[in-house]
């Protein structure tokens, strides 16, 4: 469960797609279970959309994110939602919903629980300090003892971990002499006794969870990208609930745009007015360019031709930036490559880490001739625990892939990182790698084309070479006239020294 109320964001907008949920996790009272709710306008967010995510809420254990075992004990409130007129579809918020609970759980302090008893212990009033020993090492709570009216027996009643009481009759049986007797009902869920030791043991890590991801997917330039959870506040497109009212009774004016659309501006089909929403509009030419076109077909909006200089931003005056200097980047994706070459593939049957020496061994030559910066990616996504690794082979990177990222997740991660600045080529053979990264702005190379450019700079090498060696080198051919007659003297034996 979570220990304070916290909000979680959850944006799914890969292409064509579109959905962002603003969840509240409240903390509730012990054995309450799980609660629902919507606190969201549905002027800013049609009811059917509503409904929907209340459903999502509903329809699995959401895990957590210490040891990812089922949450309980919060209410979860939608609070904001966006959805895209054309292109949302159910499943968007499905994926949505789920990233906002998951991030929310990462940006709050979660608190592990584990099963409680309650107990009822009875035993020989000699044995009440033994007892009340025993329970205190078992972090347990009691209350008495009783004494009957005999004043032979005592009782005690409290609660205690349920893992710690497991087994604890036989010792009771033994140390009353058979005597004693112990009862025990489940209590609920509360705090674990040792959360650190079992977190630990556990091992589990959330964000190497690809079932349950943290993170959001956002759309730049055509192409969708991860965003880590701790980052997914600095890109959302609804304001934050919290800040807003927090603006409110500050005293400032909540800006127009932000993310609730009035009654006046819903549709007919009561949607709301996409194409009339400002906040809508400056995330799209935001993601998409400036530049409009009289019909977008990935955008779904109709809008007037307008000129470049009319969209083009305006700088705040103020110095100049001295420009930095693009360089070239090489990202091969290793493993491709190898089984397009045949003669790599060849050698992969036989001995894959020759073959990856091989491959390091071919692009540090080309790097030297080039001068371009190549970074050679290995999936190492099914090695598990993994946490990837990146080393430097002579003039080049060799990447190898954390547990669960494969090496076109690591590309393309690389190439939003990088392709803005720099000039970045691909070199791969799958088409929809291709694809993804020419949408961010990089190059691509077919691994074929790849092997047939080193063959290009190869025999380069080699004719360089040949022209600096020439057929014969004569001494006297490098010597003035006055030194050779010297020296054809000094050969003949009439060296002027006679």
């Amino acid at each position: 469960t979570v220990k304070e109320p916290v909000v979680g964001f959850g944006h799914y907008d890969p292409l064509r797609q579109y959905a962002e949920v603003h969840v509240r996790i409240d903390p509730l009272p012990q054995g309450s279970g799980i609660e629902y709710a919507s606190e969201c306008s549905e002027d800013e967010l049609d009811r059917n959309w509503q409904r929907l995510i209340l459903t999502h809420f509903q329809e699995r254990e959401h895990p957590g994110v210490l040891t990812g075992s089922p949450i309980t004990d919060v209410r979860l409130t939608l609070i904001a939602g966006r959805a895209h007129k054309k292109h949302t579809e159910g499943g968007d918020f499905r994926q949505a919903t789920y990233r906002a609970i998951r991030q929310g759980l990462k940006s709050g302090e979660s608190v592990l629980l584990e099963p409680w008893y309650d107990y009822r212990l009875e035993v020989p009033s000699g044995e009440i300090g033994r007892a009340m020993s025993d329970l205190q090492m078992k972090h347990g709570s009691f209350t008495g003892p009783e004494l009957d009216d005999s004043g032979t027996m005592a009782a005690i009643t409290g609660q205690a971990p349920a893992c710690l009481m497991n087994g604890y009759q036989k010792e009771v049986l033994s140390y009353t002499g058979g005597k004693g007797r112990l009862i025990l009902s489940f209590s609920g869920y509360m705090p674990c006794h040792n959360s650190e030791e079992v977190v630990e043991s556990v091992g589990y890590d959330s964000e190497r969870d690809v079932d349950n991801p943290t993170s959001s997917v956002f759309c730049a330039h055509g192409a969708g990208f991860l965003v880590p959870w701790y980052e997914v506040p600095d890109y959302i497109h609804l304001e934050n609930e919290s800040e807003k009212n927090d603006k409110k009774t500050a005293g400032y004016q909540v800006p127009e745009g932000s993310g609730s659309v009035s009654r006046g501006q819903r549709t007919a089909g009561g949607g709301p007015a996409m194409k009339e929403d400002a906040a809508f509009q400056a995330i799209y030419e935001r993601e998409f360019g400036a530049r409009l076109r009289q019909e977008d077909r990935y955008s779904g909006f109709r809008r007037k031709t307008v000129s470049f200089n009319e969209t083009k931003e305006r700088k705040r005056p103020g110095p100049s930036r001295p420009k930095t200097e693009k360089k070239d980047f090489l990202l091969v994706d290793g493993y491709n490559v190898i089984f397009a070459w045949e003669e790599l593939k060849g050698l992969a049957q036989d001995n894959m880490d020759a073959a990856r020496m091989k491959l390091a061994e071919i692009l540090s030559n080309y790097q030297g001739f080039t001068g371009c910066n190549v970074i050679l990616v290995f999936d190492a996504y099914k090695v598990k625990g993994n946490r990837g690794e990146v080393t430097r082979y002579h003039n080049i990177y060799v990447v190898y892939t954390k547990e669960a990222e494969t090496a076109d997740q690591y590309i393309e991660k690389t190439t939003h990182e990088i392709g803005r600045k720099h000039n970045v080529t691909v070199a791969t053979s799958d088409g929809v790698e291709q694809v993804i990264v020419m949408g961010q702005g990089a190059s691509r190379m077919s691994s074929r084309d790849l092997h047939d450019e080193i063959e290009r700079i190869e025999q380069e090498i080699r004719k360089m070479g040949e022209d600096r060696i020439p057929e014969r080198n004569y001494l006297f051919d490098q010597m003035d006239e006055n030194l050779a007659a010297l020296m054809e003297e000094i050969r003949l034996g009439r060296s002027f020294f006679q």
